[in-house]
């Protein structure tokens, strides 16, 4: 059967590249075997079973020109399902390549290949990015990689990361759980920066690691943040840093003295090498934001340091501190080339970001107040099912897709207008599209102009990016035509968050989605693998033929619903009536009659002679004294 699949495969996959525009100068095809590799050790002080690619860690960086396809033949030597998601692609059309567990695809099976076909030249897109797993946690265990499309030239890729001792599977349980009520999220053990250059890493981690500069020459870095839960600071000791790229979206050089990243967010800045007469090393900094831990461990270091040489050997420059990290303005940049902002939203989505904890006793994150559970029929297969299965529009019905979804119109212009309730900032991210920030407020319950402002129409050129920070209590209004029928997801990118519940789909246009898959069909092995996993391809989101009727589909957990109710209001009055007998029993024995010293002292005597009658057991001294009597 795996060498049928693998041949449906290549035959699915030779049927697309043969769609594909005549502009294409070429395709690069990598064979990935997903793999337990054991004894990875980055930080030097904990080896420990990782998950990489062809039996190494980390997995290859992958760099792709911008007249290519690429074609990545992913076999999973894992025990679990897995997938792949190419994070910051648009993959137009065909969002069942997105690789989001449950949203675009069933999952790779132990033992099954998986082939995604990512159409770069027919995207336009170029820069920054990366691959990571979309499933049960993987890319926490390593199974993340930088991803670059470019026209051949020399520079670097700085990947930054955060990493952890112990597997994701344990994690996870001690996260989501009662003895956890709080939320507080598994904080790492170590902070990683390394590098790559030419779709090969260079040698070591942190202070293992060095570029090899020239004086004079001026190199592109792009960094790239692949951590699973740190924000990052990053500068280099003695040289200026200029802005060019931000997730993919060129800009006009911003000279800037220290980036921050958060979760899976890019920039590319330009380094001038210095001319210095006697050559040097200088320190390059990855430090964590530590804010965001609920405990620092003494154990851990939270600020990576590499390095740029201008020799072999050359001695290292003594490192140096800042006075204050600071917020990296994105809204500032100026993207190229330029577009305007988008017409004003037809549709708009307010998302209030919340942790509590739950009925079951565990803390979750909600939009809405609503926690993302995965749907028993991936998002793609219901709306490309419905019609067919349930009667013409079905599939438009947002009911059935569960409560954490929203339906598009082809081409509408879109407001996703992020609330952030919580003391945390958060990173989110949006599959298949850029979208413009088009506004943000410090203080989104306010109605200060000054601290949440409108929304000003007829921006210039907002920037445009695919991950957003939004601090907390803030406000971010993210504005994107949804021109590319699909399910997306949008979600917290700390991948705790993510497994929390903090996400929602957008589903755009089913009926576009019908159509686009009538000219260029879903490869057959998408739904042999979800066979072989015993998850169904038809019906909404509980696999059941309705637009309404959702039995069975995986709800909450919810809200504890706070305050008072009938049963606690009960037993309050219960105990305020026995509090109110008590008091009056102990004021009517404190107000009762008096008895002088000498009456006390007769009572006393009487019950002693009437005890002494009775005997030790009741009874028995009677009995006694009568015997004697007779």
């Amino acid at each position: 059967m795996r060498a049928a699949l693998a041949l449906a495969a290549t035959a699915a996959v030779g049927a697309l590249l043969a769609a594909l525009p005549a502009v294409r100068a070429g395709t690069t095809e990598l064979w990935w075997n997903i793999t337990y590799v054991e004894g990875v050790n980055p930080d030097g002080l904990f080896p420990r079973r990782a998950i990489g690619v062809n039996g190494s860690w980390p997995p290859p960086p992958i760099d792709v020109s911008t007249n290519d396809t690429l074609v990545l033949h992913a076999f999973n030597s894992l025990s679990e399902p897995t997938t792949l998601h190419h994070h910051g692609m648009y993959f137009n059309g065909v969002s069942w390549m997105d690789g989001a567990i449950a949203v675009s695809q069933c999952g790779i099976p132990p033992g099954e290949t998986f082939t995604y076909t990512v159409p770069v030249n027919a995207s336009g897109q170029h820069g920054s990015y990366w691959i990571h797993a979309h499933a049960m946690g993987h890319y926490v265990d390593g199974l993340r990689a930088p991803l670059t499309l470019h026209p051949p030239t020399e520079e670097y890729t700085v990947v930054l990361g955060d990493w952890y001792h112990q597997e994701h599977s344990v994690l996870i349980k001690q996260f989501i759980s009662i003895a956890n009520p709080g939320g507080a999220e598994p904080v790492p053990d170590a902070a990683l920066i390394y590098f790559a250059q030419n779709g090969t890493y260079l040698n070591g981690y942190g202070g293992n690691a060095t570029l090899p500069f020239e004086p004079g020459k001026t190199y592109r870095l792009r960094v790239v943040n692949t951590a699973a839960f740190s924000m990052f600071y990053f500068w280099i000791d003695g040289h200026a840093m200029r802005i060019i790229e931000v997730d993919g979206t060129d800009t006009q050089e911003a000279p800037v003295d220290l980036l921050a990243l958060t979760v899976a967010q890019r920039y590319s800045v330009l380094v001038t090498a210095r001319n210095d007469s006697t050559p040097a090393s200088w320190a390059v900094h990855a430090n964590m934001d530590t804010t965001m831990f609920d405990t620092v461990p003494d154990t851990l270091n939270p600020n990576a340091t590499a390095s740029i040489s201008y020799a072999t050997g050359a001695p290292l420059e003594p490192p140096a501190t800042i006075d204050a990290y600071s917020e990296t303005n994105d809204t500032a940049l100026v993207p190229i080339p330029a577009v305007a902002q988008y017409a004003p939203a037809a549709r708009t989505v307010p998302l209030l970001v919340a942790f509590n904890t739950m009925t079951d006793g565990t803390n979750r994150a909600t939009f809405n107040n609503i926690t993302y559970d995965a749907p028993i029929v991936p998002t793609v297969f219901s709306a490309l099912s419905l019609d067919a299965d349930v009667g013409p529009g079905s599939a438009e019905v947002a009911s059935a897709y569960g409560p954490w979804n929203f339906i598009l119109s082809v081409n509408e212009t879109v407001d996703i207008v992020v609330m952030n309730s919580d003391t945390g900032n958060h990173p989110f991210h949006l599959h298949g599209h850029k979208f413009q920030i088009v506004g943000r407020g410090t203080d989104y319950t306010s109605s200060d102009p000054a601290l949440n402002p409108p929304v000003v129409e007829g921006q210039a050129n907002p920037v445009r990016r695919d991950t957003v920070q939004v601090d907390a209590g803030g406000r971010a209004t993210l504005r994107f035509v949804a021109d590319n029928p699909g399910a997306w997801f949008f979600h917290c990118h700390i991948e705790w968050h993510l497994e929390s519940g903090l996400a929602v789909t957008f589903v755009t246009s089913p009926t576009a989605m019908l159509a686009a898959a009538a000219d260029d069909p879903v490869p057959g092995f998408l739904y042999d693998q979800c066979a072989a996993l015993g998850v169904p391809t038809a019906g909404n989101a509980a696999g059941l033929n309705s637009t309404t009727d959702l039995t069975g589909l995986p709800l909450g957990p919810f809200l504890q619903n706070n305050g008072w109710h009938a049963r606690g209001i009960g037993a309050m009055a219960g105990c305020v009536l026995t509090a109110v007998l008590g008091m009056a029993s102990v004021s009517w024995y404190a107000l009762g009659e008096r008895l002088s010293d000498a009456e006390v002292e007769e009572d006393t005597r009487r019950k002693a002679d009437a005890k002494a009658a009775r005997g030790r057991f009741y009874g028995v001294g009677r009995v006694a004294r009568l015997v004697r009597k007779s």
